[in-house]
């Protein structure tokens, strides 16, 4: 397996555990809670999920179709981009949310566009990998 997609899959499961971790703090501290929620959210989907999904997608689908990914150099890119897109939002969302910090909207913003340039780039990459010939 490629050094990269145990990157994604390391990250996945890091993520899990600090979304999960979130959730659990929100029970513990329910008054709180509102200013994690998207944090939280965040952490599993984008994090758990997305993560697995890039790694397990890198993995399996150029084997399936019997071609090589076709940028190796777009999968090292994409992990980064998802990473800081990531980990950007989780920190400006408690900020946003609590409306304190006015370039909390601006950071917010931008981390989310990091997010979807890296969801982009992987549909890229995958679907030039399992074009039909």
């Amino acid at each position: 397996m490629e050094p990269v997609i145990v990157w994604y899959l390391r990250m996945s499961v890091v993520y899990f555990v600090a979304g999960v971790a979130t959730g659990f703090g929100m029970l513990l501290w329910p008054s709180e809670s509102g200013y994690y929620l998207p944090v939280h959210v965040h952490l599993n989907l984008l994090g758990f999920m997305s993560m697995m999904i890039y790694g397990v997608g890198y993995h399996i689908l150029p084997k399936f179709s019997g071609r090589h990914i076709y940028s190796p150099q777009i999968m090292k890119v994409q992990f980064w981009f998802s990473n800081a897109g990531l980990i950007g939002m989780a920190v400006s969302w408690p900020f946003h949310m609590g409306g304190g910090v006015p370039i909390a909207e601006t950071t917010l913003v931008l981390f989310s566009a990091l997010s979807l340039i890296a969801i982009i780039l992987f549909a890229i990459n995958i679907l030039k990998t399992v074009k039909s010939v």
